[in-house]
């Protein structure tokens, strides 16, 4: 992966960190974690219904605008929970080399 992705991952676990210590009357993000995460959740759940829905179409612009909030929501789930998009990451790393049928297997035990 790109050095420069992985900075922009940094950078934004950095300020989703932040945005803890903010007043949720200041911060989109602050007042998502003071709401808890059902709310988040119901907000994943609409961004992922919405990036479905601009698959239909094929709108590549569109696409990539609504996988930008569905990964920006998640992320913010994964803040809130002490969970940073590194650990994500290390456990995408720890699945190359097994395949998703093997991977689906392990985890049944």
């Amino acid at each position: 992966m790109n050095d420069s992705k992985l900075n922009v991952l940094d950078e934004l676990d950095l300020v989703l960190k932040d945005r803890k210590n903010a007043s949720s009357n200041e911060s989109y993000v602050s007042d998502l974690y003071s709401r808890g995460n059902s709310y988040i959740n119901s907000k994943i759940q609409e961004e992922c219904t919405e990036y479905i829905e601009s698959t239909e179409n094929s709108d590549r612009s569109h696409m990539i605008h609504e996988a930008a909030d569905l990964w920006f929501h998640t992320l913010v789930s994964l803040s809130l929970n002490e969970i940073s998009s590194s650990d994500i990451l290390k456990e995408l790393e720890s699945r190359f080399g097994l395949s998703g049928i093997d991977e689906k297997r392990l985890r049944k035990k």
